[in-house]
């Protein structure tokens, strides 16, 4: 079975989250699920209480982390404790949020005993790109929000710079606006204090505008 179709033959026909969600765990659709504990769909934190939480708004992150790909769940390692961090000071309601990645599994290379991040390839988040196609299709946001360049350039292009316009509303045909910021575990890699400040300033504003514009 050739692995350069992509995911789109292993995507249900049945669009609700737990089915795709099941379903996601059997994607051959790229080789990364050979060195993956598991693949890493999106998700409501239904902490709240909420049985089905309205949805404004749905962030794309790039891939699983370390934590992330053993415990089966997004943004639940350093980077996803500073996105909580960064939505709480920006006044959104992460039960209100659909977080997710582009890509499903997590690529790493071995470092000693560590188990480091690799980017993935623009072929790795092209051979994903019906699954986060099929959460679009079933969660339906009123905003999207890129965190980090694999995000923002797997939507927007490969020629969109974060760093040019980060904060700005994108509205690209075919989806929802988007907003592309810093992804939390760029300022977990930030050199000095002063560099960490003020990314998490940067992303914090743009989260507030993505809030005001989910709002509306």
């Amino acid at each position: 079975m050739k692995t350069s179709e992509g995911a789109a033959r292993f995507i249900p026909e049945q669009r609700t989250l737990p089915v795709l969600a099941a379903a996601v765990q059997k994607c051959k659709g790229c080789d990364l699920y050979r060195n993956a504990t598991q693949a890493v769909f999106g998700e409501i934190d239904s902490r709240n209480g909420a049985a089905r939480p309205k949805i404004a708004i749905m962030m794309i992150g790039e891939q699983p982390g370390d934590q992330e790909d053993k415990q089966g769940r997004p943004f639940v390692g350093p980077a996803g404790k500073l996105l909580d961090k960064a939505l709480e000071q920006a006044e959104i309601d992460r039960g209100e949020v659909y977080v997710t990645n582009a890509v499903k599994h997590f690529k790493w290379e071995p470092r000693g005993k560590l188990r480091i991040h690799k980017k993935p390839s623009m072929k790795e988040v092209t051979a994903c790109r019906p699954w986060l196609d099929a959460e679009l299709e079933t969660v339906r946001p009123k905003l999207i929000v890129a965190l980090g360049a694999t995000a923002a350039q797997g939507l927007l292009g490969s020629s969109f710079r974060i760093t040019q316009a980060h904060g700005k509303v994108q509205e690209p045909p075919g989806l929802p606006p988007i907003i592309a910021t810093l992804h939390p575990s760029a300022i977990l890699r930030a050199q000095t204090d002063e560099e960490r400040h003020e990314q998490m300033r940067m992303l914090v504003k743009d989260l507030r505008e993505a809030a005001k514009i989910a709002g509306r």
